[in-house]
């Protein structure tokens, strides 16, 4: 699938000239040349929630451009850390490719594929980052709704498990609806519903951290 039709070139082969074009930018223009990486913290969110909306509503020629801003930014970010003696873009490729064939040993090992592949790419994930909880590693910047999600399926993938093996199954649109009722009651009675959400994963992770070390302790 990534090999090259005949008289075609390797896919691939233009992140060379983006990479080139990006090293002149930060020479010779004056906007690139003061970026820093925390400058371009709102820029890399903003190209990823564009990519989104490309994604989700967006046409292909739309996610053309938001992945190429994206990965813009991740040129950029590298050419920065090269700059400060930290690693370049091949060492962010070199390592990216490096975690996939580790987590991937079905694939390049010959080991046997497993029952439940997103816990065990959780398993290998937490055994690979030697983290003892299997909230470890979640970013605290994500949005309350995306971080209640991430914690959900962290518990579910390797966690002290307690509700959503029983769960009531429900569609995309049922959790949708339901969940935009709770935000209109919320902001009938005056609820901040993001404070409330936040709150509430803030509890739900303590009761989680106490199950695991009550699973340690036995």
């Amino acid at each position: 699938m990534s090999e090259a039709r005949e008289g075609e070139a390797a896919p691939g082969h233009q992140l060379t000239r983006l990479v080139e074009v990006m090293t002149r930018l930060r020479r010779e223009c004056p906007w690139d040349a003061r970026q820093t990486h925390r400058s371009l913290v709102k820029h890399l969110v903003e190209e990823c929630a564009e990519t989104v909306d490309a994604i989700e509503v967006g046409s292909p020629e739309d996610l053309r451009e938001e992945l190429g801003d994206v990965l813009m930014q991740v040129v950029f970010h590298s050419l920065l850390a090269r700059e400060d003696g930290l690693f370049g873009i091949d060492d962010v490729a070199d390592s990216a490719s490096a975690k996939l064939i580790a987590r991937h040993p079905y694939v390049y090992k010959g080991a046997e594929l497993p029952s439940d592949l997103d816990a065990s790419w959780e398993l290998r994930k937490r055994a690979a980052k030697h983290r003892n909880s299997c909230l470890d590693g979640i970013a605290g910047s994500l949005p309350a709704l995306a971080k209640a999600a991430k914690v959900a399926q962290r518990e579910h993938n390797g966690g002290p498990d307690e509700g959503s093996a029983d769960a009531e199954p429900i569609t995309a649109e049922q959790a949708g609806e339901q969940i935009l009722a709770i935000v209109r009651r919320a902001e009938a009675s005056g609820v901040d519903v993001d404070q409330a959400t936040r709150d509430a994963v803030r509890s739900w992770e303590r009761r989680i951290h106490r199950l695991e070390r009550d699973q340690r302790s036995v």
